[in-house]
């Protein structure tokens, strides 16, 4: 394996994280490659040097709960700290460049810097935050409320208007709000018959606030 270039490590903006992803081993996956799964065993975090990821849970029968997607400079597996079963599974959406860091590696590198330790229980924290909200909307909202909510969050600085900051399949829309790729197809094309919304190549642009019902 070559050694990794600074330039794999340009996204990690935080000090700490690129320093203990610079001891990591440099692994590339193929696209829909599944990295973690569910209910194993784990010892290892991944932080991410370049592609995409899906984090999703899923049952016996096959269905899919979606939870979140995560890019380069973003960590997945930090609970491994724990020595308990994976939480969720990940899988890559494109091909996608990791830093494989084991537990005792992330223990030593803790134990030696504590404010990264502080860092990864802020991300954590970030995340359960975020979790907690997609619950709410799965709960409380209906597919017409959770499809606008996640367009709005999309947007460039959740202001709700502009172009998503992520390109998507209307399948990939429908994993994430909890409906039928039909019932999201049916909703955008109302939207872009009111002029709410744009839709060319998979990008899709907010024009203007989209209505609450």
């Amino acid at each position: 394996m070559p050694a990794p270039t600074s330039a794999q490590f340009t996204a990690i903006r935080e000090s700490l994280l690129r320093a203990v992803a610079e001891q990591g081993r440099i692994t590339t996956f193929a696209k829909d490659k599944m990295i973690i799964r569910e209910g194993e065993h784990g010892d290892t975090m991944f932080v991410i040097l370049s592609g995409r990821v899906k984090v999703f849970s899923s049952n016996r029968e096959g269905k899919e709960v979606f939870l979140d997607t995560h890019g380069p400079g973003e960590t997945i597996g930090e609970m491994a700290l724990d020595e308990g079963l994976r939480s969720a599974s990940v899988i890559t959406l494109e091909p996608t460049t990791c830093s494989l860091i084991t537990r005792d590696m992330m223990r030593r590198y803790v134990v030696a810097n504590p404010d990264f330790a502080l860092q990864l229980i802020a991300k954590l924290i970030r995340r359960t935050r975020i979790a907690v909200e997609n619950v709410k909307r799965l709960a409380l909202l209906d597919v017409y409320g959770r499809l606008t909510a996640l367009l709005n969050s999309l947007t460039p600085d959740q202001c709700g208007i502009g172009v998503l900051t992520e390109r998507m399949t209307q399948q990939e829309i429908a994993e994430r709000v909890g409906a039928s790729r039909d019932m999201v197809s049916r909703i955008l094309h109302d939207l872009a018959e009111g002029g709410y919304v744009a839709i060319r190549s998979r990008r899709i642009e907010v024009l203007k606030r989209i209505p609450q019902a």
